[in-house]
């Protein structure tokens, strides 16, 4: 679906995006992730077409962006969290009917898409209600609807749950993953919020200074870079020592202890319940977030660039 091949760009002499190369499958959902500045956006605007690279090769879907524009956008969707794509004034319905027109959607299609989509997004309270006077986990569900109305190949999501509560990601991420495994549509998700990344994308790249540091796994990622995991154990009655031979002990207090721990979870189980009666034993997983932190902060891939 999308092929970049030693892309660069530079604003004002100072690259933007150095020789930056890689490829996304049809139906793959992919995090693009990096700091503020690291050259995301720049991508992104030049895989949608609104900037032309100094060089290098870029094909989504067999086109060029910036050559064959309007072809091009026919067959994607943008949502960007800080904008909407919703005439301020108009209902949202209203907006979409315009939208159906822009993109010359039949009308019986427009009708099943947007029957689904009001379904599955909840849109039919705020259907009537003019985009001005949403709420921004409606706006955003709204924008979603818009932006894959006319069923496109490829979607683009930037920040898309900024500044939402708990139960209108939740919302936002499941709408996402249904239309990637119902329709096959492909995802390019550009977020700081890494709860996005761990619930819809398997795979991440990791962008910085312009450079691509890191494409592949998030699970790879995590074992590679992230802290040790937790083996939090609640013993019957609190031992007398709670230290173990290659678990280091975290914390002790009363019958509760945890310990850090790398590798498969089965061996220190087995140690923890070898040392006195237990009665419930939990694993805790890497955070992403603190993961990725330590990846910034430390440079950890900065002699891992990805050609």
């Amino acid at each position: 679906m999308i092929e970049v091949q030693h892309l660069n760009k530079s604003f004002k002499g100072k690259p933007a995006v150095q020789d930056v190369s890689f490829c996304v499958g049809a139906g793959e959902i992919v995090g693009y992730l990096g700091p503020n500045g690291a050259g995301k956006s720049t991508t992104i605007k030049v895989l949608t077409g609104l900037l032309v690279p100094d060089s290098g090769l870029v094909s989504v879907g067999g086109l060029v962006p910036w050559r064959e524009r309007r072809r091009h956008v026919a067959r994607l969707g943008a949502v960007f969290g800080q904008r909407t794509t919703l005439w301020w004034d108009l209902p949202v319905r209203e907006s979409l009917e315009l939208l159906q027109h822009v993109y010359r959607v039949p009308r019986a299609k427009f009708t099943q898409n947007l029957k689904t989509f009001t379904d599955l997004l909840e849109l039919g309270p705020f259907l009537n209600t003019p985009a001005r006077s949403l709420s921004l986990g409606q706006r955003m569900r709204a924008d979603l609807a818009a932006a894959l109305l006319h069923d496109p190949e490829l979607l683009f999501l930037d920040e898309p749950t900024v500044g939402l509560d708990v139960v209108a990601k939740e919302r936002i991420r499941e709408f996402v993953r249904h239309i990637n495994q119902q329709r096959g549509v492909t995802v390019l998700l550009t977020t700081h919020d890494l709860g996005d990344v761990e619930r819809l994308a398997r795979r991440v790249m990791i962008i910085d200074s312009g450079t691509l540091l890191y494409d592949g796994d998030l699970p790879a990622l995590q074992a590679r870079y992230g802290s040790a995991r937790e083996l939090v154990v609640d013993f019957e009655a609190a031992p007398v020592n709670a230290h173990l031979p290659g678990l280091e002990l975290l914390e002790h207090s009363g019958p509760r202890a945890r310990y850090a721990f790398t590798g498969p979870a089965a061996k220190p189980i087995a140690c923890v319940t070898a040392l006195a009666p237990v009665r419930d034993v939990t694993v805790r997983e890497p955070d992403i977030e603190a993961t990725i932190r330590r990846i910034y902060e430390g440079g950890l891939l900065a002699d891992n660039r990805v050609t």
